[in-house]
């Protein structure tokens, strides 16, 4: 879609240096083509940026002095911006809203304006699906769950019953919402193991988007949730009871016990464990693989963590380098 550099400006919140051209398309550096916006973060590209064929450059503050041979839309966060122009240069299709014929949807679900439901997905009874969201094919929505306005579940989602997912939210393949957590009781007679009861429920709040198979479970007596604008990687796994604060970033294969609380604006490498009942206050970051154990709390905003168990990232540093220096004058 061609729209002018000003046009782009405005939608974005930056400023025009140079010509006010055409352009219709976004791209990398590596792979611009006339006609494409780029954008460069760093001083540094800023040259490799201007001699690529793009037409025009999204860059930050530090260029807004450039001699440059083609057009700068100059802002105060680049990356931020040209996420925010795809949406205007490359919207996604809006999809005609369908009801494929071999959908299974029980006579009591109550679907919004515009819905789309693809082939062979099940919706049971008493669920609630809001105007322009889109069921994939092979969804399995159970009963009685609340699905907000402007959702997208792609292919083979599974949400139990009960479930509320908010406005906005975005489901990718295979994820798992509501099962039951993994909670038992011992029989220390028998040693035996039985089920204890998993009958809360999960609550998805809005702008979320959840990662291909990740698994969030239900609580077991009241309610997991996953706060506002929270992104999931692929192949997290969240357990049962756990808090979830607004704006927390999860990397892939991270795994969460039961009874976690994470506050807000928390950041979560790939590959972290955490033991059930800890706390993770605002502004934490942890970084890959790090763990946390049991009943821990990681308080710092701001404050890298690193490691098992983690600690702040200068200390481990200097851990690091001490065991190095221990080896080099061992016998």
């Amino acid at each position: 879609m061609k729209r002018s550099l000003n046009e782009v400006a405005a939608f974005v919140g930056g400023r025009v240096v140079g010509q006010n051209v055409e352009v219709s398309g976004i791209s990398s550096i590596a792979g611009a083509s006339p006609g494409d916006l780029v954008f460069v973060e760093e001083e540094v590209r800023l040259d490799s940026a201007v001699e690529c064929p793009a037409s025009a450059v999204i860059a930050g503050e530090f260029a807004a002095s450039k001699a440059a041979s083609k057009p700068l839309l100059i802002v105060r966060q680049p990356r931020l911006a040209f996420a925010r122009a795809a949406r205007l240069l490359a919207p996604a299709p809006a999809p005609s809203p369908l009801i494929h014929p071999t959908a299974v949807i029980d006579v009591s679900v109550r679907l919004g304006t515009d819905v789309s439901v693809a082939e062979c997905a099940v919706i049971g009874e008493g669920t609630e699906i809001g105007k322009q969201s889109r069921i994939g094919a092979g969804c399995v929505i159970g009963a009685n769950v609340h699905i907000g306005q402007d959702c997208r579940l792609f292919p083979n989602v599974t949400v139990y019953d009960r479930t509320r997912l908010g406005d906005r939210v975005t489901v990718h393949g295979g994820a798992v919402l509501g099962s039951d957590g993994f909670g038992y009781a011992r029989d220390s007679d028998t040693g035996r193991y039985e089920k204890f009861p998993q009958i809360g429920h999960l609550e998805i709040e809005d702008d979320v988007e959840i990662g291909a198979n990740a698994t969030i479970d239900r609580g077991a007596l009241e309610v997991t949730r996953v706060g506002r604008g929270a992104k999931i990687d692929n192949l997290v796994h969240i357990g049962h009871n756990c808090q979830i604060g607004e704006n927390v970033v999860i990397a892939a294969q991270t795994g969460l016990s039961g009874s976690i609380v994470v506050e807000k604006d928390v950041i979560l490498g790939g590959q972290v464990g955490i033991g059930e009942h800890a706390r993770i206050e605002e502004g934490v970051m942890l970084g890959g693989q790090g763990g946390v154990l049991p009943n821990k709390i990681l308080r710092g905003k701001g404050i890298a963590f690193w490691g098992t168990p983690a600690r702040p990232l200068r200390e481990y540093l200097r851990q690091l380098a001490t065991l190095a220096r221990l080896s080099k004058s061992g016998p």
